[in-house]
This record gives structure tokens, sequence and C-alpha cells, in this order.
């Protein structure tokens, strides 16, 4: 039965042996919040400390960014692009991260690959005290040819009930600070691979430039935690945030404002990442088309009353200095302002008066 199984596609020894892999990268990563010896079909976690706790929860994956990782056969960062990106959504509620859990699927089970990308998985979350809480490694041959691969992870966090963000409390008038992107994170690859062919990856991404286009491509998606939680340690009341993702500034900050309110950003406030740049030219993006595709330089979004702008600034800055985002051009800015909205108008303005 073992044989037919694997003459169809499914080799359950090679799963054994990834878990074993698996199972040698996580006892690094021991956390005593996850509970053992509970049963072997889900994972437990210990919730301690909460008077009032609500449970946040968000679902995503990584996009086409995991064919860049395969034609370059890099496997070891794409899996903290995928922690990296759920923790900065479940931010946006002003939750901690407590527990992740990781789905891969492949065309072939390769335990090397699977190990790669499992490590990135294990260390991003250590990096921010969450738990690996368990996952799901399936071999799909007929849904994915090798070499090709999909990963999505779910992570759950933890707030209480009176620091979750409430967007009504958003006013004409608020600021919006901006945190810097370092390239397209997880966003806008479909595009980014039809303007720029795998041929050029290795060229320079600049002139005398270190970087590739494939370095470049490449850039892990930030995690916003750390400046976050600076500026909030700074007294500044952070009102609402917006992680931008698909569909940019222009699509993910209407989430963080009441209907009747608008955002408007200077884009002469912030530098586009060198590699957007690139591909806006190359594809010949109007303005309208490119905010929409990717974050043109803003990953997350912070709104503050006017008068906790500088403060929150010098404590971005300082967490920036602190703990640099690699490839970054700049550092956090206030780059647009809340104003009333047009009953006819957008709800994102880029530019203008």
């Amino acid at each position: 039965m073992t044989d037919a199984y694997a003459k169809a596609g499914v080799h359950i020894d090679l799963a054994n042996e990834t878990i074993a892999r698996y199972q040698s990268i996580l006892e690094r990563h021991d956390d005593p919040r996850v509970l053992k010896g509970v049963g072997g079909f889900s994972g437990c976690f210990a919730l301690q400390g909460y008077k009032n706790a609500v449970l946040a929860a968000s679902t995503d994956g990584v996009g086409t960014k995991v064919l860049v990782t395969i034609a370059l056969h890099r496997y070891n960062t794409i899996g903290a692009d995928l922690v990296n990106h759920c923790i900065n959504d479940l931010l946006c509620s002003n939750a901690d991260p407590l527990f992740f859990l990781d789905y891969l699927a492949m065309g072939a089970l390769e335990p090397e690959t699977a190990a790669d990308i499992v490590r990135g998985i294990a260390q991003a979350c250590q990096t921010h005290s969450v738990a690996l809480l368990g996952g799901e490694t399936a071999e799909m041959p007929g849904v994915y040819t090798p070499p090709h691969f999909d990963l999505a992870g779910t992570i759950v966090g933890v707030v209480e009930r009176d620091a979750l963000i409430n967007v009504s409390s958003v006013h004409a008038g608020d600021v919006i600070i901006g945190l810097p992107a370092n390239g397209l994170h997880t966003n806008g690859y479909s595009l980014a691979r039809a303007t720029l062919d795998q041929s050029r990856w290795s060229e320079p991404l600049a002139a005398g430039s270190g970087e590739t286009i494939g370095d470049a491509l490449l850039a892990v998606h930030p995690c916003y935690l750390p400046y976050v939680r600076a500026v909030q340690r700074s007294g500044a009341a952070i009102k609402s945030m917006a992680h931008i993702t698909g569909g940019g500034l222009v699509d993910n900050l209407p989430r963080a404002l009441p209907d009747h309110l608008a955002a408007r950003f200077d884009p002469s406030s912030w530098r586009v990442p060198r590699i957007t740049e690139l591909i806006v030219h190359e594809a010949g993006l109007s303005a309208a088309e490119a905010y929409r595709a990717f974050n043109m330089g803003i990953g997350f979004c912070m709104v503050v009353a006017r008068a906790d702008a500088p403060g929150a600034v010098e404590a971005a800055r300082a967490a920036l200095t602190e703990c640099p985002v690699p490839g970054v051009l700049q550092s956090a800015a206030v780059v647009g302002e809340v104003e009333p909205r047009h009953p006819c108008g957008p709800s994102v303005i880029i530019g203008g008066r």
C-alpha cells in the first residue's frame, strides 16, 4: 500500500523525515506556554495574565513571492515574510501575537526545503515572542507541480478589551505617521515578475549597488510590532493603524478611518524603494495604478492626534535606529493627515490640496 501511494506521488517516509526535521528545529525554540502531552491532533496554549481578554486572529499567505523563492532556490526567508505579515495584520487591532500555525503544501515533498521554510517561520516567531503551536505539511501531486508549493499561516493574539483600536476615535486634523517599507513585502509580485524577466534578477539593482534585483525582490517583509510599541511607550495614543498590503495606501487606509473622513498623503514626505521605482517605470504605471499595486514605500501607518505627532515620530525613529529594517531608505515620518471626506470624494487622496 505504501509503494502504491508513493507511485501516486505521496511519500509517507519523506513525510516522517520532514516531521523529524521540524522537531529538531522546534526543540531549539521551546516555549513554556505551549502545553505538552495533551493530544497529538491540535496544539494547546496557556493564556495567562489578562483581565478582560479579547482574542484576535488573522490568516494570510505570501502570494506569488513563492515563485521568486523557487526560482532563486532561497527558501530561508519566505517563512519570516509570512510570520511578519500576519503579526502586522494582528497589530492593527492592537493585539499582541500569541501563537502561530503554518500550512505548507508541496507538489513533491522535499524535506530539506520544507525544513528551511519552517526554520524561517520558527526564527521569526522566536524573534517576536510568538509560540509556533503547530502546522500542516501536505504533499499534493496533481495540484502543485514540483518544485512549486504554497505557504499560508494563521496567527492568534490577545488584547485587553479597553485597549482595542476604535476607529471612531479618529478626527479631522489627526496626522498619519508612516513606517518605511524596504520593498514589495508580500504584494505585487505577479506584476513584478511580468515586468522584470527572471533573466535580469542577477543584475545590480542600481549602478554600483551590491544588491541584485533578485535580492530586492526577496527582501524580508518587516515586522512593525517593535516600532508601534515604542510609540505607545512614549505616551502617544495611537488611534488607528493600517498595514499596507494588497491594494496599497488607497485600499488599506479606509479600513482605519470612519466613513466620513479621508486620508490625504504628501508623497514628497517619503521615498519609494528602488525596486518599486524600477517596476513602476518599466511597467509604465500611472500614479493611480502604482498606488494600488504597491505600498510605494510606506509599510505601516499610525493615526495620532497632531499634538502627539512629534513625540511619536521621535520614538519610532529611535526604535528604527536601535533595530533597523534592512534596506530602508528613510525613517518614520508624518506622511499625511486626516480631513473631512467630500460626500462624492475618495477616502484616500495622494498629493494636492
